[in-house]
C-alpha cells in the first residue's frame, strides 16, 4: 500500500482547492472566500487528515472532501477572528475585513461555513454520520476556546491550567478532529481513532505553545514579527508563567508596560523579554513543548499499524513543532 509524503499530499490538496468552483455573483460575497482560501496558509489540518487516512488506506483522493471541509472551516474562523480582533493584516496582506469591511466579512464567513458543510456531506463513506458528529464537536470546541480567549482579556488572573484548557479547545481541537476524521473515514478501529485524537491534541498544544514562544523569541529574518503579544498585553503562556514566578514589583511591570506612553514599542518588548529571561520563562515553555511533543510521538508507537507507516506523521509533527517562524 502506497504511503504518501507530506509534500505529495499538500500538492494534491493545493491542486484540488485551486480548482474548487465558487459562484461569481454576488461578487462581494464570493470574492472574499476565494481571497481567504488562496495559497498562503500552511494547510496543516487537511494534510493531517489525509496523513491519518493514509495510515489505513491508499486512495487518498477519497479524503479530499473532508480535508476541504476542515480547511474551509478553519479559514472561516480566521475571518471572524479578524473581525473580533479588528485585525488589518492576515498572512502578510490585508485581511478580509480590512479589504471589504466587517459586514461583507461576516456574510462571507457565514457562506464559508455553509461551503464547509457542503464539502463534508459529499464525503463518500458509510461512516458519514460519525464523521459529522466528530466535525460538529470539533467546531463547537473551537468556538468555546475562542470565547475563553476573549474572556481572558478582562480577567485579572489566568492560570496555566485555564490557558491550557483554552488552547486545547481553540487550537488543538481542530487538529485532533482532523486526524480523527481521517482515521474514521479510512475504517480505523475505535482505539486507533482515540489514539490519533490524543496524538494530534498533544501536537496541537505544542504547536500553540511554540507559537507563543515565537511571538517573542522568533527569528525576524524568517518573517516573524516579534513582540505583538507583548504590545497587546495578551495573556499567553509566557505572560502567565511570568506572573506565576514574579514578585509583586515584577507583576506590576508585566501588567503595565504595554500601556506606558513614555516607552517605544521596541523598549516595551525589550523590557518584558528581559523580565521573561530573568524569570526563566522561555526555558520553562520550551520544556513544556518538548514534553508534549515526546508524548505525541509515544502515542504513535501504540497504533495498530506497522511502525514504518507512521514515519510521515512523525515528520509532520517535527516540522510543525520544530519551526522557527
Amino acid at each position: 500500500m502506497k504511503l504518501y509524503s507530506n509534500n505529495e499530499l499538500l500538492s494534491l490538496f493545493e491542486r484540488h482547492i485551486a480548482q474548487m468552483p465558487t459562484p461569481e455573483e454576488p461578487q462581494r460575497l464570493y470574492a472574499p472566500i476565494k481571497y481567504g482560501l488562496e495559497e498562503g496558509g500552511k494547510r496543516i489540518r487537511p494534510t493531517l487528515l489525509m496523513l491519518s487516512y493514509n495510515l489505513y488506506a491508499e486512495d487518498v483522493e477519497r479524503a479530499l472532501m473532508p480535508a476541504m471541509a476542515v480547511e474551509i472551516f478553519h479559514n472561516f474562523t480566521l475571518l471572524h477572528d479578524d473581525i473580533m480582533d479588528n485585525a488589518s493584516m492576515r498572512r502578510g496582506r490585508p485581511s478580509v475585513p480590512a479589504k471589504w469591511g466587517d459586514n461583507v466579512a461576516i456574510l462571507s464567513g457565514d457562506a464559508m461555513l455553509i461551503l464547509a458543510y457542503n464539502h463534508l456531506q459529499r464525503t463518500n463513506s458509510e461512516r458519514l454520520s460519525q464523521i459529522f458528529e466528530r466535525f460538529n464537536k470539533m467546531a463547537a470546541e473551537v468556538c468555546e476556546g475562542q470565547q475563553f480567549d476573549m474572556d481572558f482579556e478582562t480577567q485579572q488572573k489566568v492560570s496555566v491550567v485555564d490557558y491550557m484548557q483554552m488552547i486545547e479547545l481553540k487550537t488543538a481541537a481542530l487538529l485532533a478532529g482532523s486526524a480523527t476524521i481521517g482515521a474514521i473515514l479510512a475504517g480505523a478501529s475505535d482505539g486507533d481513532c482515540k489514539r490519533l485524537y490524543s496524538f494530534a491534541r498533544e501536537v496541537g498544544l505544542a504547536f500553540q505553545l511554540q507559537d507563543d514562544l515565537l511571538d517573542s523569541y522568533g527569528d525576524e529574518r524568517l518573517g516573524k514579527k516579534i513582540g505583538g503579544d507583548i504590545l497587546e498585553g495578551k495573556k499567553t503562556i509566557l505572560m502567565i508563567e511570568a506572573f506565576s514566578r514574579a514578585n509583586e514589583e515584577q507583576r506590576e511591570v508585566l501588567r503595565t508596560t504595554h500601556l506606558r506612553k513614555d516607552l517605544s514599542d521596541v523598549e516595551k518588548i525589550s523590557k518584558i523579554k528581559a523580565l521573561y529571561d530573568e524569570l526563566g520563562v522561555p526555558e520553562r515553555v520550551e520544556q513544556q513543548i518538548v514534553q508534549k511533543f515526546q508524548k505525541a510521538l509515544g502515542i504513535l508507537d501504540t497504533l495498530e499499524v506497522p511502525q514504518e507507516r507512521t514515519a510521515e506523521l512523525r515528520h509532520y509533527a517535527e516540522n510543525l513543532v520544530g519551526r522557527k517562524s
